[in-house]
């Protein structure tokens, strides 16, 4: 159950002149969290921004009860957190979403992500490979400039195949190329994806085609993240043209079968 914390911020670091990886004492809600929650972020104490921010949970250390989490600043709301101090403490509520990965019933995962849609990525890697699955991790990025976390999938993956757009690091091209292959190699029973939504698309219908099991996070805008506002709906599949019927990505979600969705 989700619950309010001022988790004090211990560490702070700069991955990229726009990104940000911030560790946060909550026991609580490391406790509770599963792969593919999320966590909501109230950024400043005055009235504006008014709303909170939702943010993916990247890393779980149990031990410590320390949660991660990455996020790019885009507008005021991260701006204003980028700005945050260590020592001090951050207004959160989590851990949020129904809908988690689950890799239980399978053995060879494909976890597939694109840009910033990798964070949210990196604790299903790191439990199923300590579960003994067998992780083939594929990472997609724009340049060598947007690289982010090599070594740390690369920590928890038996395999990572890292891509960029225009070729000027590792491999040439799209990950979901290099997914395919390994596809029709028969390496892979299940799919797990985050990250841009052409990405997303591609990943889903790659999987219903060749009728792999397939899980995809999606990160619609959530104001509340409580199902509230009702502003992060997505439609279900084969909903009837005259009477759509939607889910809620903060409630439902944000992780769903690919089959269950239409993005």
């Amino acid at each position: 159950m989700a619950e309010q914390v001022f988790a004090k911020l211990v560490k702070k670091e700069q991955l990229k002149p726009d990104i940000y990886k911030f560790s946060v004492k909550a026991p609580s809600i490391v406790k509770a969290s599963k792969p593919g929650n999320f966590i909501e972020i109230r950024v400043s104490q005055t009235t504006e921004p008014f709303l909170r921010r939702p943010i993916s949970i990247y890393n779980l250390d149990k031990e410590n009860g320390i949660l991660e989490f990455i996020f790019q600043v885009k507008g005021k709301g991260t701006e204003i957190l980028a700005k945050q101090e260590e020592g001090k403490e951050i207004d959160i509520i989590g851990p949020l979403g129904y809908g988690t990965f689950k890799y239980e019933n399978y053995q060879n995962l494909a976890i597939i992500g694109g840009g910033i849609g990798v964070f949210p990525l990196y604790e299903l890697a790191k439990i199923a490979k300590a579960d003994n699955k067998n992780v083939t991790t594929y990472l997609g990025f724009r340049s060598k400039d947007f690289v982010v976390l090599e070594e740390e999938f690369q920590s928890v993956s038996n395999e990572l195949i890292l891509t960029t757009d225009d070729g000027s690091y590792a491999k040439q091209g799209f990950a979901i190329n290099y997914l395919e292959e390994d596809i029709k190699n028969g390496k892979i029973d299940s799919i797990y994806a985050c990250g841009p939504l052409p990405m997303l698309k591609a990943v889903q219908k790659l999987a219903i085609e060749k009728q792999i099991p397939c899980q995809i996070s999606l990160e619609e805008k959530m104001a509340c993240g409580l199902g509230v506002c009702l502003g992060c709906a997505v439609k279900t599949a084969k909903s009837p043209a005259d009477s759509p019927q939607y889910l809620h990505v903060c409630k439902a979600g944000p992780v769903f079968n690919a089959k269950d969705v239409e993005i």
